[in-house]
């Protein structure tokens, strides 16, 4: 697959710059093909890893049955953005990344996955073990290799 390139890419972000916003941002939206070929996108928790990116949730619903008609998904990461004195607008960045998303099968692959995902975001690592003891059973895993990222810094205007 051609990924288009990117049409202002004097705005455009290094790839260094994309990874670092994939590893300090906390949300971001996905995007799949959804029912009678309307997108459907969700905002998510993520993780991202070595050009992986990982989310998790319920073994049924329409983002799963979405992927499992199609495994292509594109996801999108803003930063908070930044005002600055003297100029209304918002200047931020965005990252969009492309791939092919799969969902993990394995048992202990999954629950060390949704260990490190919960860590991002749980106040202490005990509410992380409580929360797999409690509810490890019913997480499922998704992965998105990424096929293609791009990232643009944007001033709204």
């Amino acid at each position: 697959m051609m990924f288009r390139p990117m049409r202002r890419f004097g705005q455009q972000l290094p790839p260094e710059e994309c990874e670092a916003i994939l590893q300090s941002e906390k949300r971001g939206v996905l995007a799949v093909l959804g029912d009678d070929g309307y997108p459907y996108t969700v905002p998510l928790d993520f993780l991202y890893a070595d050009g992986k990116i990982y989310f998790h949730g319920a073994h049924e619903g329409h983002k799963i049955d979405a992927l499992a008609r199609c495994d292509k998904a594109s996801f999108c990461v803003t930063d908070g953005g930044e005002a600055r004195e003297g100029d209304w607008a918002l200047w931020f960045r965005s990252v969009v990344a492309f791939g092919r998303v799969r969902m993990l099968t394995d048992r202990e692959e999954t629950i060390a996955l949704a260990r490190a995902l919960a860590l991002k975001y749980y106040p202490t690592p005990d509410g992380v073990e409580e929360e797999i003891e409690k509810a490890g059973s019913r997480v499922r895993v998704l992965e998105m290799t990424v096929e293609h990222l791009t990232g643009k810094r944007v001033h709204e205007k």
